[in-house]
């Protein structure tokens, strides 16, 4: 208005000056919320009218009013590009305002990448604006000077923002959308967008988004119909254990989540009213694929109607076998679930976007859960059905590529029979216990990939990672803060783990000044022998090195006084060593070779050699079954 009245109606710069002032003082007043305007815009261009108008009133020079534009476009861009260097961007600031399920989201960081690429643009838009503005102010006459900064400036402002949209919707349809658990609605994918499939994706039998309401509606239905308020899960198919725990939190109930459903395990972990979902047949329990198969069909509201919940409130209990051999419930929630996937999104979305998934391992732990049911529904990754058993199976997925997630024992299981698998551009990621750079470098041998492994546990979900052709060391997930604690072990603060002070573990450590870290064993593999201190992973290690070892297990025993003993497992190049020689010949050879590193009072006492140690779905070793071993006679 200012530079029509100087070009239209020539009124004396003085007179101009006090308009301005006016006006600066009114949107002062709106910007504090002192006027009736909208309480909390920027202050800045108020100030800066009144800084010109007054410069302007005592000088008598135009000029002051017609670098009005120039310092606007100054001060845009010390705004817009202070928080190039001190981020996040501007513009990402305002697209969380106006959108707050980017904050923590999946896709934050394809956001923010994005908004920092149109700061920049309004950076360069602003820096050129200003030159032009300076450049007519003091060269051109009033009536260039007027129409550039009243009205071209203004119009290409506008282009800017129309382009800025146009490809934003682009972007917006490029950057797949991530729909959690948590947070996805009915209409979030098409009715035919598919999310499960059986045995291999070329024969074409799936389950589609419109089966998952529909399922999870029947699911609701069922629900509805128990006073319980907690629900034990075991679903060994992996469609009806995501539409029944979707279904359960939909219903805002407690979910147990369980692997071992032998009678005496869930007797003690089901109190009373506690009612056990699960597609197996096992006493006292609901089989899912009966009552989902009998109940009546669902009305289409009830198909279309995803009944929201929140995150922070879901209760969720892993059972794990503990320490003690004793069932023990860790307390979880989707939120830290749905924190940890938004990381492995963040960093390998593009990975699992280009594959089908398939995983060896059980979603009733928190690896499986993770990576086998939630990470790929919120990706909309479509997912087998069940998973694979035998290694054999690897040799069918050929029709396309495969993201595999894996446990060590079963990628050691499948490198003992596989010599090289006809897989197509795989990728996997492996957790649940230590794998060897022996096997990842056979892996790579057999599946064309060098692992990928996740560090974590029930506790802390994944909080690092490694591929151990680069080395040995892990790397912190970016989001995790690691150190040393007083008792050696490490201790971890991430946004997966609820309390704020952290979690301390009982893996031994040592951490490298770049923040990558070492893993030494844990604290309770330390023993006294004789008032010796022992490290029982050492001597496992040690045993290791001797490279005729394809795994091994040592564990405290006592009877009379405490001792060693070591189960082990010959690898290829052992048993052919080893062939046809008596079982004192093995005992002599590993002890004389552990006396090189050892006092005589720690090496094992007794040794079992077998064809496959005792693991469980996880691969995990356990010492009740280890022991076993040794209670067998000679």
């Amino acid at each position: 208005m200012v530079f029509t009245m100087l070009v239209v109606f020539k009124l004396p710069v003085r007179i101009l000056a006090l308009c301005m002032m006016a006006l600066g003082f009114a949107f002062f007043l709106n910007a504090t919320g002192r006027g009736k305007g909208v309480k909390g815009r920027s202050v800045v261009p108020s100030v800066l009218f009144l800084l010109a108008g007054t410069v302007c009133f005592v000088s008598n020079q135009a000029i002051f009013l017609k670098l009005y534009s120039v310092a606007i476009s100054a001060t845009f861009l010390v705004a817009f590009g202070s928080t190039l260097f001190f981020p996040p961007s501007i513009i990402f600031r305002f697209a969380a305002l106006a959108d707050k399920s980017i904050i923590d989201s999946p896709r934050q960081k394809a956001v923010e990448s994005y908004c920092k690429k149109v700061c920049i643009v309004w950076c360069m838009f602003f820096i050129i604006n200003g030159f032009i503005a300076a450049f007519t102010a003091f060269s051109c006459s009033y009536a260039v000077w007027s129409v550039y900064t009243g009205f071209i400036s203004y119009i290409l402002m506008g282009m800017l923002f129309a382009f800025e949209f146009i490809v934003r919707r682009f972007i917006n349809k490029k950057m797949e959308g991530v729909y959690t658990i948590s947070t996805f609605r009915a209409d979030s994918r098409p009715d035919d967008y598919i999310l499960c499939y059986e045995n291999i994706w070329s024969e074409k039998s799936y389950k589609t988004w419109l089966d998952f309401l529909t399922d999870t509606a029947k699911m609701r239905s069922v629900i509805s119909q128990f006073d319980s308020k907690e629900f034990i899960l075991h679903c060994e198919d992996y469609w009806y254990f995501l539409v029944t725990f979707a279904a359960l939190l939909q219903c805002k109930k407690t979910v147990l989540l369980t692997q071992n459903i032998s009678e005496a395990f869930i007797k003690e972990i089901k109190g009373d009213g506690v009612t056990f979902f699960t597609d197996q047949q096992a006493a006292d329990s609901v089989h899912i694929p009966s009552v989902i198969e009998n109940c009546e069909s669902p009305s289409e509201n009830q198909i279309r109607t995803a009944p929201a919940f929140s995150s922070d409130e879901t209760k969720i209990l892993m059972y794990t076998s503990g320490s003690t051999g004793k069932p023990k419930g860790v307390r979880q929630r989707m939120t830290e679930f749905e924190k940890d996937n938004a990381f492995i999104i963040e960093k390998w979305g593009d990975e699992f976007r280009k594959r089908r998934l398939v995983t060896t391992v059980s979603q009733h732990h928190i690896y499986g859960f993770l990576f086998g049911i939630s990470l790929p529904f919120s990706l909309g990754v479509p997912f087998r059905r069940n998973r694979i058993e035998f290694p054999e199976e690897f040799e069918s997925l050929q029709d396309s590529e495969y993201m595999i997630i894996a446990t060590p024992a079963f990628l050691k299981r499948t490198v003992d029979v596989e010599d090289k698998l006809p897989l197509k551009n795989c990728f996997i990621f492996t957790s649940g216990g230590v794998l060897t750079p022996e096997v990842a470098k056979r892996t790579d041998e057999v599946f064309g990939f060098w692992p990928l492994e996740v560090y974590g546990s029930t506790e802390t979900s994944g909080i690092a990672y490694r591929q151990s052709k680069n080395g040995l060391a892990w790397t912190p997930f970016d989001n995790a803060k690691v150190w040393k604690g007083d008792d050696g072990c490490l201790v971890i603060i991430s946004p997966y783990i609820k309390d704020p002070a952290g979690f301390a573990t009982a893996d031994l450590v040592d951490i490298n000044d770049d923040g990558t870290f070492f893993l030494r064993g844990r604290i309770d593999s330390i023993v006294k022998i004789e008032e010796k201190r022992i490290s029982m992973t050492e001597v496992e290690n040690r045993i290791v090195q001797t490279g005729l070892v394809a795994d091994v297990k040592v564990i405290a025993m006592e009877d009379r006084r405490q001792y060693l003993a070591a189960a082990v497992e010959l690898n290829d190049e052992g048993k052919k060593k080893f062939e046809g020689e008596k079982k004192l010949v093995l005992n002599n050879f590993f002890h004389d070779y552990l006396m090189q590193y050892f006092e005589n009072v720690v090496i094992p006492k007794k040794w079992r050699f077998v064809d496959r140690l005792p693991a469980d779905v996880q691969g995990k070793k356990h010492k009740e079954d280890i022991k076993a071993l040794f209670e067998v006679q000679e």
